[in-house]
C-alpha cells in the first residue's frame, strides 16, 4: 500500500520541523540565518503609544477647521461626508446621550462621541491605523487636525478649538466613567495555562 501524498507532505513537513529545531543535533543553532535585530531608530519609529493621560503625544497642532478639509480628502471615502454615512465606520454621533445602553442594543453605533473613553485614543489610533492604504503617513499636525475635527463634529470641543498635547488629554468624554482601568498588579497575575 502506497503513501498518499497528503501523508507524504505531513510528514516531511514533521521532518523539517524536527530538524530546525535543533532536535537532530545536540546542540540548535542560535539563530537559524534569517532576519537581523532591528535598530534603535526602527523601535523609535514604531514606539509612538499614547497614553490616556496624554503621555506618548508628540509635539503639533490642529483646529477642527484645518481637520475638516484633511477629512475631506483622506477619510470620506470610507466614512462619508460627514462621519455618520460610511460605508466603513461610522464616527459622528452622540446618540444614545444618556445611559450606556450598548450591551442591551448591540446595534447602535459605537461612535467616538458616545463610547470611545479617551480623546487621547482617537489621535492614537488615527496616528497608527490611518488612512488604511498608507497607515503612519499622516504628520503629527495632520493627525491633531483630524482629532480636533473628529471632536468638534461630536460635539465635544468648540469650533475654535486647538487641540494639542495640552488640550487633548483634558477633553471629557461622555463615555469615560463607563471604562475602567486594570489596576492590578501586573506582576501578581498568574500566567494562563
Amino acid at each position: 500500500m502506497g503513501m498518499t501524498r497528503p501523508r507524504l507532505v505531513c510528514q516531511l513537513a514533521a521532518l523539517l520541523v524536527f530538524v530546525l529545531t535543533g532536535a537532530v543535533s545536540a546542540q540548535a543553532p542560535a539563530r537559524f540565518g534569517i532576519g537581523r535585530p532591528a535598530t534603535p531608530q526602527e523601535i523609535a519609529r514604531l514606539d509612538i503609544d499614547v497614553m490616556p493621560d496624554g503621555t506618548g503625544l508628540p509635539p503639533g497642532r490642529g483646529t477642527p477647521a484645518e481637520g475638516a478639509a484633511i477629512y475631506a480628502s483622506k477619510c470620506a471615502a470610507c466614512h462619508g461626508k460627514t462621519g455618520r454615512e460610511g460605508p466603513n465606520d461610522v464616527l459622528v454621533g452622540r446618540e444614545p446621550r444618556e445611559g450606556f445602553p450598548f450591551a442591551q442594543n448591540p446595534r447602535l453605533a459605537h461612535t467616538i462621541g458616545n463610547y470611545w473613553p479617551y480623546a487621547t485614543t482617537v489621535f492614537d489610533y488615527v496616528r497608527r491605523a490611518m488612512p488604511p492604504m498608507a497607515p503612519g503617513s499622516l504628520t503629527d499636525d495632520e493627525v491633531y487636525a483630524l482629532t480636533a475635527f473628529l471632536l468638534n463634529a461630536n460635539e465635544l470641543v468648540a469650533n475654535d478649538a486647538v487641540v494639542d498635547r495640552s488640550t487633548l488629554p483634558a477633553v471629557k468624554m461622555p463615555a469615560r466613567e463607563h471604562f475602567v482601568p486594570d489596576t492590578r498588579d501586573q506582576t501578581a497575575r498568574k500566567p494562563r495555562p
